[in-house]
């Protein structure tokens, strides 16, 4: 039941987004604009560039998915639409999860389009052999930002400058992760050779997501109440 319950809601969120597709545009017109400006900012032939990539993609991820996490709970807020989820005969996780869901598939799609939009322009040659590699540590960094990032939107959203005090309580709590999936990312795009050292960061990546997950399930309920 609880399954089902958040994939209503994960759906009711992605179908909104369908419709309107103000959230994704606004995280896609964001992310190709960093893009842009670094590829401008940047010499993309030189090989300490490349050494930049890393750093980047998660610059991507992070400030892309920022637009997406503000609008999740803020647009639900004005319409009072928050207060009919806290009311229905659902269990309060299933709201945090099914918003984790959409929250999820919406960056995936944005990643899909913006990482290969930034290899491009930094001509950036990919080594296919490791594209497994780097493809799970997009889906596990991207899983636990989704996570914490849900969750700390839920609680900012009853403010009433969400949008300042988001990435005020976000970044401090999302700095491990970023730092454990960019060294990840690192090892797979620039030195592959060190692969026991990116299987240790994700590890704690792992870790990570397990602990944060477990606290937003458990906890989303009581926000609500706060």
């Amino acid at each position: 039941m609880l399954i089902k319950d958040a994939l209503k809601i994960a759906k009711k969120d992605l179908y909104t987004e369908w419709k309107t597709k103000a959230t994704i545009g606004a995280m896609l017109i964001f992310s190709m604009l960093v893009v842009l400006v670094f590829s401008f900012a940047f010499d993309p032939m030189r090989a300490n560039v490349q050494a930049l990539i890393p750093g980047l993609i998660w610059v991507l991820v992070v400030f892309g998915g920022m637009l997406g996490l503000n609008r999740a709970f803020v647009a639900e807020s004005k319409n009072d639409t928050i207060f009919a989820l806290n009311i229905a005969p659902i269990d309060a996780s299933s709201v945090y999860l099914g918003k984790c869901l959409a929250n999820f598939i919406l960056l995936l799609i944005v990643e899909l389009i913006a990482i290969p939009f930034l290899f491009l322009l930094f001509d950036y040659k990919f080594d296919l052999s490791y594209l497994g590699h780097f493809i799970l540590v997009l889906l596990i960094g991207t899983f636990g930002f989704i996570s914490a990032g849900t969750l700390l939107a839920a609680l900012s959203a009853q403010t009433k400058s969400a949008e300042m005090i988001l990435p005020l309580l976000l970044f401090p709590i999302v700095s491990p992760l970023l730092i454990g999936v960019t060294q990840a990312t690192k090892v797979f795009l620039n030195s592959p050779e060190n692969l026991s050292s990116a299987i240790s960061w994700i590890q704690l990546v792992g870790a990570y997501d397990v602990i944060i997950f477990a606290a937003g399930f458990l906890l989303y309920e009581y926000i609500q109440e706060v």
